[in-house]
């Protein structure tokens, strides 16, 4: 990934054409709508584990930005070769490594078992089936041998990520950004600024895969232009975006990935209904068998 200069701590490294149009997963017949479903169930699970673990916001927010880092270009992951929960728990891990809140492999370990358990996890991409009162400890107990093992897969899969990334963790995120941008604007109603990250960490799960094209600032404008329509606050009436150095293209794109993000998540919602969605290697074998399979059959 290229990396833009200056002011670099505001500045993520980008993913180039080359990595967006192939990825490994792709390289190794992972359909791109499978490719996608899977991305997108793992940063939820990122994200669901954070909050149980009780980390920032940001450290979340950058687990699931290394997450998606890691499965970019034909050099990086493949869901053929990776399991998407352990890539997923690693990047929570390897983040909240890097904050001031570090969190333990087993707190992190013990959180992984409860939300891939069948039986009691909440998540309806894992549990398709409603969630009892009291579900049986016994499904999501991990045990000390267990502990170990999964330990093993957690700190290797770590080294993976880091080996993958060239040990660059990096990221920088659009949500500090646009509160100055906000108070620059004179517009930093609570409102406004509520709408505006919940834009900002609904394009951490966006397809179009955001934070690796775009740079903070340009997030950041994106989120105060569609926000400040939606909640009816009026700007400036210049081309205000063009003083954060984003022009009106670029700023078009975002907008409407911005506001896809919605319909996107109802479409892979209504796709998995019902169904498990596939986060370990062996998982995606069999979908790939069963859709070459649907395909013969045609």
């Amino acid at each position: 990934m290229a990396v833009i200069s200056g002011l670099d701590t505001l500045s993520n490294p980008l993913a180039t054409l080359t990595q967006l149009a192939n990825s490994s997963s792709s390289l190794d017949g992972v359909p791109a709508d499978l490719e996608a479903s899977v991305r997108y169930a793992a940063a939820k699970l990122t994200q669901v584990a954070g909050v149980l673990l009780r980390l920032p916001q940001d450290t979340i927010a950058k687990a699931i930005v290394i997450f998606t880092r890691f499965w970019a270009g034909p050099e990086g992951g493949s869901l053929a070769i990776h399991s998407a929960k352990d890539i997923s728990a690693a990047s929570l891990y390897l983040a909240a490594k890097l904050s001031f809140l570090p969190t333990s492999p087993r707190s992190v370990l013990n959180v992984y078992t409860f939300l891939l358990s069948r039986e009691a996890s909440p998540l309806d991409f894992i549990n398709p089936q409603p969630v009892s009162d009291k579900p049986n400890p016994e499904t999501y107990y991990l045990s000390e041998g267990g502990y170990q093992a999964e330990r093993l897969t957690l700190t290797k899969a770590e080294s993976t990520i880091l080996r993958t990334l060239a040990f660059n963790t990096h990221v920088a995120l659009p949500h500090t950004i646009s509160l100055t941008y906000l108070q620059t604007l004179g517009a930093s109603s609570s409102a406004l600024a509520k709408r505006v990250f919940e834009h900002l960490n609904g394009a951490l799960f966006s397809p179009q895969l955001l934070y690796l094209t775009h740079q903070p600032n340009t997030l950041a404008v994106a989120a105060i232009y569609l926000a400040a329509r939606e909640v009816g606050v009026k700007l400036v009436d210049d081309e205000w975006w063009e003083v954060f150095d984003v022009d009106r293209e670029e700023l078009g794109f975002l907008v409407v990935a911005m506001r896809s993000m919605e319909s996107f998540a109802r479409v892979e919602k209504e796709k998995w209904e019902r169904r498990t969605v596939p986060l370990t290697v062996d998982q995606v074998q069999r979908q790939l068998e069963v859709r070459k399979q649907s395909e013969e059959g045609e």
